[in-house]
């Protein structure tokens, strides 16, 4: 994993500047301390720029930006592309002539020249974010791989187009100013995360997951969507027809396992030192046990725990798996004080605010690893998702059959009303109802019961922390509206338009599908892409770290998509087909334990003195000035958490995020 950024200067008088374009590269040194270059174009209208991670091909003729033989083809590459070596062959046979001896990114750059953008993007497999240069048509083409685990960033402006992995990258040209994005601010006030295409920042946007994008001289974007995470293309319905459930299991259960043993495989390459998160939870332990197999040396397995809230820990766990499959296991522990110590970091390292405190114990995780000598871990994000393995799932699937699906076919729309203000009435007197009362109002109005396995505030709570006269407008550059990337719904202050926004379209394609396969794609547009996985990204790189999700393989993510939720909840069992799949791989015990899952004991640090802290920086930030919020609402969030009267932790910890975000990235005029 690298960092890559670039300027596209499409204005008759402008050209690259080559200290500004180093200024974007060296901002993201943390992404590859091994090596910085750049390229730019004999016109400097174009000037490519990455910074380098050693992992595949230590050799300086692997360097980038990297050209094809004739000079007419430059790439910038962030990522691995798993299954270079076949593609590769597959070109020599074609003619092509490689310099490297085993560089993935020049499979890309003959790929592109043999098949073009969509052909190679069809063929590899992998987890990129990359951007190629092509002299002959006078074009800038940009990819994010299938699931979104890299991300790519960018500015269209009226001469020229600026991009970057991380946002910071961006900002480092001053010719794109830093201020806040309204409509963005109100939807990550529902998802902890803003939704792609939008960031938090006024004119930098983010490429979804799967999609690609070309930028003409005239600065011209037009994007479109190569994969998706719909069902029909893992198995095929003459497979499965007229099994019984003993061999209908039997082919989940088989064809999980040997994607899921593939996956890990595949993310083995690498020519440096790696090794694995280890929770002791299902996920972590497959991938030890997995890992273990194809090793011919103990796996480095790191995990992370509390000092001060011991029952949040899950080292007994850990620690049976390291012995069982005698790995060199290492350990490390943190308190208040170390989370306290870190906060600047973090924000520096999210760029746009991510506010899921998971990112702490993983900066510490991913900081012991590093130290140890390893550049590449294994991790076990999406899992939960594919397979229903979260608590909130099960109790989202049961009020759907039980309780959604009667009120929205048998009453009366008038009664709907009527329920769904009487919920209103209730919870502006018992605010810890107000969740009950905003999933009568959806169901009143057919908002969907399921938006996010992450929402904070939700309608009920929103329309008190919003100032009803607040301003949400917003101002996108004619060159993204005409994109194809960005929806007109995003632009207003409904969430909703949101979720519709991914799930009408699959309701027209895929009519009648399960309750949980909704819920899933839903997960894999929004909150896996945008916010798992960026923390991922952002907290492991900024200790120059590359993680790998064998979960989310795409082959894997293709074959469970068409499992439906009859097998994935079988028995009223979280995770059944998984859970199969990896009996007898690892013990029966961690299989089937109780899932704790990884956290921070948030709620209580913020009773204590980082929560008088947390309250200054939040009552004191001139972002509550702008006249957004009702301040008065935001006091009684702090007052009552600190009473005890409720538990509002990750409301604070979101607004924490937003604010001290805001004050770092645009109160201080970007002079980081």
């Amino acid at each position: 994993m690298c960092g890559i950024a670039g300027i596209f200067n499409f204005s008759s008088m402008g050209t690259v500047d080559a200290s500004v374009l180093g200024l974007m590269r060296d901002s993201m040194i943390h992404r590859g301390p091994d090596g910085g270059s750049e390229w730019i174009s004999k016109d400097k209208k174009i000037g490519l720029a990455h910074r380098r991670l050693s992992i595949i091909d230590l050799s300086s003729s692997a360097t980038q930006p990297m050209p094809n033989e004739d000079g007419q083809v430059w790439i910038t590459f962030n990522g691995e592309i798993y299954n270079h070596g076949p593609l590769r062959e597959d070109l020599k046979s074609l003619g092509h002539v490689f310099r490297t001896d085993h560089s993935d990114t020049e499979v890309l750059i003959h790929g592109y020249e043999e098949w073009g953008l969509d052909g190679i993007l069809s063929r590899i497999t992998g987890d990129y974010a990359f951007a190629i240069w092509d002299e002959n048509r006078g074009t800038l083409s940009l990819a994010r791989d299938r699931i979104g685990v890299k991300p790519l960033y960018f500015h269209a402006g009226e001469d020229k187009f600026v991009f970057g992995s991380e946002i910071k990258a961006i900002l480092a040209n001053r010719d794109v100013p830093a201020d806040v994005e309204p409509v963005a601010m109100y939807h990550y006030l529902s998802f902890l995360t803003t939704p792609a295409p939008l960031t938090m920042f006024r004119g930098i946007y983010k490429l979804p997951a799967g999609f690609a994008m070309t930028v003409d001289a005239q600065g011209e974007l037009k994007s479109w969507r190569y994969w998706d995470s719909v069902p029909g293309r893992g198995i095929d319905p003459a497979e499965v027809a007229g099994l019984s459930d003993a061999a209908l299991e039997d082919f989940y259960v088989h064809g999980i396992r040997s994607r899921l043993e593939k996956a890990v495989d595949r993310r083995m390459m690498s020519d440096v030192p790696f090794g694995v998160f280890l929770s002791g939870g299902v996920d972590s332990s497959t991938n030890v046990a997995l890992m273990s197999r194809l090793m011919d040396r103990p796996v480095d397995s790191f995990t992370v725990g509390f000092k001060d809230h011991t029952h949040l820990n899950e080292l007994e766990y850990a620690d049976k798996i390291a012995r069982k499959y005698k790995t060199n296991h290492h350990q490390i522990l943190i308190d208040e004080q170390d989370m306290v110590g870190y906060l600047d970091q973090l924000i520096h390292h999210q760029d746009e605010p991510i506010a899921d405190w998971v990112c702490i114990p993983l900066y510490f995780v991913s900081k012991l690893a590093r130290d140890n000598g390893v550049t590449v871990i294994q991790v076990g994000e999406g899992s939960d998702e594919q397979f229903c393995g979260y608590a909130s799932y099960m109790g989202y699937l049961n009020l759907y059959h039980k309780y959604w699906q009667p009120f929205q076919r048998f009453l009366p729309q008038p009664i709907k009303n009527i329920a769904a203000e009487l919920a209103q009435g209730v919870a502006s007197i018992r605010p810890n109802l107000s969740m009950y009362a905003d999933i009568i109002e959806r169901a009143a109005h057919n908002r969907e019961h399921f938006w996010s396995g992450a929402t904070v505030f939700w309608d009920t709570m929103k329309r008190k922390l919003i100032r009803a006269d607040g301003d949400w407008s917003t101002d996108i550059p004619v060159s993204v509206r005409k994109s194809g990337l960005l929806p007109d719904g995003y632009l207003e202050a409904d969430t909703f338009n949101v979720i519709s926004s991914f799930l009408k379209p699959f309701d027209a394609m895929f009519p009648g599908k399960d309750i949980l396969t909704r819920m899933i794609y839903n997960e894999f547009k929004l909150r896996l892409p945008e916010l798992l996985l960026m923390r991922v990204d952002k907290i492991t790189m900024s200790e120059s770290l590359e993680a790998r999700v064998p979960f989310l393989d795409h082959d894997l993510v293709e074959f469970t998509m068409d499992i439906p939720e009859v097998w994935k909840t079988r028995n009223g069992e979280p995770k059944y087909l998984l859970k199969k799949a990896v009996e007898g791989l690892i013990p029966d015990d961690i299989i089937y334990r109780k899932k704790m899952g990884f956290g921070a004991p948030m709620a209580e640090w913020l009773r204590g003195d980082f929560g008088r802290e947390a309250e200054r920086r939040v009552m004191s930030s001139r972002l509550l000035t702008r006249g957004h919020f009702d301040i008065s609402y935001i006091q009684r969030l702090f007052d009552d958490h600190r009473s005890q009267r409720a538990d509002y932790s990750l409301y604070i910890w979101t607004l924490f995020n937003l604010t001290s975000w805001y004050d770092y990235w645009i109160d201080s005029k970007n002079t980081h």
